[in-house]
């Protein structure tokens, strides 16, 4: 039986590699049939991520960023709780089986932004309401003014090449990267609408993550 998850409830996006949790953090769903679901976080959201990835956000710049990939690469890393900060963000899940879509828009009303994100196909679970995938460190941004450029093929290409992405993935991300220039270049899905207003529902509190999140049962 197909998971959807109700308007308004909490969802839990987490990286899994290997059976082991990488990233977990708490969105509200707007909306969701089962196919394709629509997510939303906001500023002082607090879930998991690698210890060295928030030093390289905290002052540790890019040679604990670098250390961050690495520890994902070989497959050792310890969480450290993270607060998320300076932007709504709107995710869509069900695009593409091969990436997501997100829109950046900072709090101060600045100029926004979109990424596709490419990672695993998404697994819907329940206990907790979770969606697992496994990001692949390579992004695709598109600016306000529409330009678009590649971001962290570096980090793609080192993780390939430390075995965490087959050549049989490699070759699926290569078809999924041709996809996202077309979603990209033609403006199709969301891409068409202004989501610069977006705002959560004044109602709405943080989600915040459910025990047991970090455990895994592959």
């Amino acid at each position: 039986m197909t998971v959807v998850f109700e308007p308004g409830s909490t969802v839990v996006r987490r990286d899994v590699r290997d059976g082991k949790v990488w990233t977990a953090a708490p969105h509200r769903v707007l909306a969701d049939d089962g196919t394709r679901m629509l997510l939303v976080t906001w500023p002082g959201t607090a879930g998991y991520t690698l210890t060295n990835w928030i030093r390289s956000l905290t002052g540790g710049g890019e040679q604990a960023r670098r250390q961050a990939v690495a520890d994902l690469a070989a497959g050792v890393w310890e969480l450290g709780r993270w607060v998320w900060r300076d932007t709504i963000v709107v995710t869509w899940i069900g695009l593409d089986p091969d990436f997501s879509l997100q829109h950046y828009q900072p709090v101060d009303a600045g100029p926004g932004h979109w990424k596709i994100n490419f990672e695993r196909p998404v697994i819907r679970s329940r206990e907790p309401d979770r969606i697992d995938s496994c990001d692949l460190l390579l992004d695709l941004i598109t600016d306000p003014d529409g330009t678009w450029r590649w971001k962290d093929v570096d980090e793609y290409d080192e993780i390939r090449s430390k075995g965490l992405i087959s050549d049989v993935e490699h070759e699926r991300v290569q078809a999924a990267r041709r996809r996202a220039v077309a979603f990209t270049e033609t403006g199709q899905g969301p891409l068409a609408e202004d989501w610069t207003s977006s705002r959560v529902p004044a109602d709405w509190p943080l989600p915040v993550l459910p025990d047991g999140v970090l455990n895994t049962h592959e």
